[in-house]
């Protein structure tokens, strides 16, 4: 069964709203989390009440603080528990307006999923974040549609449709589009 669609204010209030939920359950500040993110208290206020679009590794930064996954995020916009079928039409999307960029989850939420898969969009000048950033689990990529730039630790690696790469646990990476067309990334994580 089909929910209603959305909007991008909406999706922002709601995950703003489980950052919020999931930093007061870590008994954090706002002031604190910031601290541990290297973000202003400003953009952490502002991202709880859905005003910002962060990017993707804004995001993986402030669900490695708290102890949690992209996924969560999602699954405050989505539906939670539930067959192992996502149809495209019920995958959720979360764009960054700033960077040109957007991620899907492309699993339902679950406690039990021990991978995320995520589906990275990237418009021409598009990117994953302001600087490269580690992460803590190895993670696979490949290139679905276009040519993407991968930064990985001081290395510059060029990708086209059908390359892959894995990706260790603390390395910095960074996805950047260099075209004027749009790339796709699929990236799967482990959940810890």
């Amino acid at each position: 069964m089909s929910r209603p669609k959305e909007g991008p204010a909406l999706k922002q209030q709601q995950v703003g709203g489980q950052v919020r939920h999931l930093r007061t359950q870590a008994r954090l500040s706002v002031r604190a989390l910031a601290a541990r993110t290297d973000f202003s208290p400003s953009f952490i206020s502002q991202l709880e009440n859905g005003l910002v679009s962060p990017s993707i590794h804004s995001m993986e930064k402030i669900a490695q603080v708290l102890g949690a996954t992209l996924s969560s995020f999602f699954g405050a916009i989505g539906p939670g528990e539930g067959g192992l079928i996502l149809r495209r039409t019920d995958r959720t999307r979360l764009t960054s307006s700033w960077s040109d960029a957007s991620i899907e989850s492309l699993g339902r939420p679950s406690a039990r999923r021990r991978l995320e898969p995520l589906l990275i969009t990237l418009a021409p000048a598009g990117r994953s974040g302001k600087y490269p950033v580690a992460h803590r689990t190895e993670e696979f990529a490949m290139v679905l549609k276009g040519r993407v730039d991968l930064q990985l630790g001081p290395d510059l690696h060029h990708l086209a449709a059908g390359d892959s790469a894995t990706l260790l646990p603390g390395e910095l990476r960074l996805w950047v589009n260099p075209g004027r067309n749009l790339c796709q990334v699929l990236l799967i994580g482990l959940v810890q």
